[in-house]
């Protein structure tokens, strides 16, 4: 079964910066379909953005392009999510997904069997 752990997330000012982490355990397929995905206090979950750990394949929601990048480790089963420019509206819980498949641009939470715990990113006007 796959493991998922965020790091990293915490307070920041508007217009600061913040890298997430999402430590994997326990895969052994050659390929994960990678995403993070936040969810904002009474909203509901959305897509950040995926990547595809045996390609690099990287996929952004619309609304994510320019601000935010993720990338990869793959030494340290690790993806990351920098996250620049914070406004008070990236307020969520940032949640780390996989699913033993390519992406191929699929971004909804039904298409991801495992998660993480999430981490609390909170940005202060």
């Amino acid at each position: 079964r796959v493991q998922l752990v965020e790091f990293g997330g915490g307070s920041v000012q508007a217009g600061g910066s913040l890298r997430l982490s999402c430590v994997r355990s326990g895969s052994t397929y050659t390929n994960l379909c990678m995403a993070w995905f936040r969810q904002a206090p009474g909203k509901e979950r959305e897509g950040v953005a995926t990547i595809d750990t045996g390609g690099g394949d990287t996929y952004y929601a619309d609304s994510m392009k320019g601000r935010f990048t993720i990338s990869q480790d793959n030494a340290k089963n690790t993806v990351y999510l920098q996250m620049n420019s914070l406004q008070p509206e990236d307020t969520a819980m940032y949640y780390c997904a996989a699913d033993p498949r390519y992406c191929f641009g699929k971004f909804e939470e039904a298409d991801f069997g495992h998660w993480g715990q999430g981490t609390q990113v909170t940005v202060s006007s």
